[in-house]
């Protein structure tokens, strides 16, 4: 068994159309969907997408998409999120229909698949927990050991925070996909994962003008701060991890 992972769409179908034709090139047995599926300017195109793979592709949620089923069923959102995060899900959901909600509603957390050369491999979204706690290759070591206690596996592979990167645990290897569709990187382009016998980091390019001239006309709100900072020019990794690492601290906090 070899797979591909694609983690963070985040809407952006030409992303997903540019990563999944350099997959079909490899001939993996399996396409493993890390969620944040949908939210961002194209949900409807990227689910439907996804959907003609088949039986090829297995998929489990991330947060955006637990929220996006949230805003569909009309649950209220926490006072902590931003008005810009509530429009931009809101919106999203309204561009989805029942039989997309449910998919997205039904998706486990976690997947577990054999791999040829790695053994039992663990996928999920931000981590086995949890799918919004953050960490990064400079997290400290404890925050780690709190957050994979108890894994089984030898290997994970995660997404939420758009960086490609690896951390080794004593014998647990932690490895984040990074983004197809937001990308925290040193150039623009999609960033997935080809597992079996090893793990190697990709990236494909793609036509950065013609992807942004399609998502500034899908109605998406902020979709010109969408283009300009996630398809034409992304922020570093750099940049990113010291965000996270913030961030992370004021989970720790609550």
């Amino acid at each position: 068994m070899r797979v591909a992972a694609i983690y963070d769409i985040h809407g952006n179908e030409p992303a997903l159309e540019a990563a999944l034709s350099e997959i079909q090139k490899e001939r993996p047995d399996l396409i493993v969907v890390g969620g944040d599926i949908v939210s961002g300017p194209l949900p409807r195109a990227t689910l439907e997408r996804l959907w003609q793979l088949g039986d090829r592709m297995r998929a489990l949620r991330g947060n955006a998409d637990r929220e996006v089923v949230a805003a569909f069923d009309g649950v209220p959102f926490g006072e902590q999120q931003p008005p810009e995060v509530r429009a931009a899900t809101q919106w999203t959901a309204r561009q989805l229909d029942s039989s997309h909600r449910d998919f997205l509603a039904n998706l486990p957390p976690q997947l577990t698949i054999p791999i040829d050369g790695l053994g039992e491999v663990l996928f999920c979204h931000a981590t086995p927990r949890n799918d919004e706690e953050l960490f990064t290759h400079s997290s400290p070591e404890e925050r780690l050991r709190l957050f994979f206690a108890g894994v089984q596996q030898q290997i994970v592979i995660c997404g939420h925070t758009h960086i490609q990167f690896e951390r080794f645990l004593d014998a647990l290897r932690i490895v984040n996909a990074g983004s197809v569709g937001m990308p925290y990187a040193d150039q623009p382009g999609a960033y997935w994962l080809l597992l079996g016998p090893d793990i190697t980091f990709k990236h494909t390019s793609y036509d950065l003008a013609e992807a942004a001239a399609r998502i500034s006309a899908s109605g998406y709100p902020g979709v010109q701060e969408f283009v300009e900072e996630n398809v034409l020019k992304i922020p570093s990794a750099a940049e990113a991890t010291e965000f996270f690492e913030q961030l992370a601290a004021k989970q720790e906090l609550r």
